[in-house]
């Protein structure tokens, strides 16, 4: 699927998105849908890879089990699967969809129902200043209240935008930057240094995602909270960050933990080591967004969300499936994952 508006992050260019659907269907007449945004550069798998995966583990796996069971069908996957972390969560979003079928209800309550929507941050690509600016004064008029902004290649430009986009947008605006792995430890002491007076709410990955020992060296000079994204990939990811108290903040996608059962248990220990979250998201489906919301909403320690993934995205068989207003999104309230109560099976 192209996107309306093709971006830069500090590692690659993006035009377009992949996407992998899964349905499942039981003898009962539910239908559950799943949706896989497989990323070679994050997840190290393509579309590809995800469609060997179904023909040769989970199509076997899936045909004639319970749907109930879907611990078991997870832990079966996950050790057949260890490296396929977007495959697995085409399964798991399709029973957790099932699920919520089965049982009349959004599955954010099924979950927990926490909460009933979230304000979601709203990103702008590696641009020059003035382009920056342009659309941050556009998703401004559009009623977003948190900006989120990539960087990482070069700190100086980086410092500029950000400091001018506080000037631009006054106080009430919340500020995100996200470096994508591009800083050394010097780049990225100097970055917070001279945008203190921008007032960032968090720094996300700065510096490379295998070096969680450089990781912990910025978080330590931080003043703002240090978060860490591509450094998350697993449950025993999220263990050494914690333990080597790495960072301050998490992003947990589901794309990357293999859907919504691993995040839940990537979130309790991160809880645990008092680490707060953020939901994260690809470029991807609004069915895949409706998820990660869903997840979202169930969990107190998930604080923070980036869930705008599938804005630009062209002709998504889910397009309008979620709502936007003032900068929050909404979940559908009809049962599972919602796609039924706006839209027909898109794949009949």
């Amino acid at each position: 699927m192209k996107l309306t508006e093709p971006y830069s992050i500090a590692y690659e260019s993006i035009e377009k998105c992949e996407g992998v659907f899964i349905r499942i269907r039981t003898e009962t007449g539910k239908t559950g849908l799943g949706f896989a945004a497989p990323d070679p550069e994050v997840t190290g798998e393509t579309a590809a890879d995800v469609l060997a995966c179904f023909q040769t583990t989970m199509e076997p796996l899936l045909k004639g089990n319970d749907v109930f069971a879907y611990a078991r069908i997870m832990e079966s996957l996950k050790e057949s699967l260890p490296e396929n972390p977007s495959a697995r969560a085409l399964v798991d979003l399709a029973l957790y969809d099932l699920l919520g079928q089965q049982t009349g209800v959004p599955l954010y309550k099924l979950l927990g129902g926490y909460r009933n929507k979230m304000a979601t941050s709203i990103t702008i690509g590696i641009l020059p200043l003035h382009t920056t600016l342009e659309q941050a004064r556009e998703h401004l008029r559009r009623g977003f209240r948190i900006l989120k902004i990539k960087g990482g290649i070069r700190v100086e430009e980086d410092i500029e935008k950000i400091n001018r986009l506080r000037e631009m947008a006054g106080p009430g605006i919340i500020l995100r930057f996200d470096a994508n792995q591009g800083y050394s430890l010097e780049e990225s002491v100097r970055f917070l240094k001279e945008t203190e007076d921008a007032d960032l709410e968090l720094l996300e990955q700065p510096t490379h995602k295998n070096d969680l020992e450089l990781l912990k060296k910025v978080t330590q000079r931080s003043a703002i909270p240090v978060m860490a994204d591509e450094s998350l990939l697993s449950l025993s990811d999220v263990f050494q960050l914690s333990k080597q108290e790495s960072s301050d903040l998490i992003n947990i996608k589901l794309m990357k933990t293999g859907g919504i059962m691993e995040a839940m248990h990537i979130n309790s220990v991160a809880r645990a080591a008092g680490i707060r979250a953020m939901v994260g998201c690809m470029d991807e489906s609004a069915l895949g967004i409706a998820a990660a919301l869903h997840f979202a909403l169930s969990r107190p320690n998930v604080e923070y969300a980036d869930l705008d993934g599938h804005l630009e995205v062209e002709e998504d068989p889910f397009g309008g499936m979620l709502q936007i207003s003032e900068g929050c999104i909404l979940p559908p309230e009809a049962p599972g994952l919602g796609w039924m109560g706006v839209i027909a099976d898109p794949f009949e």
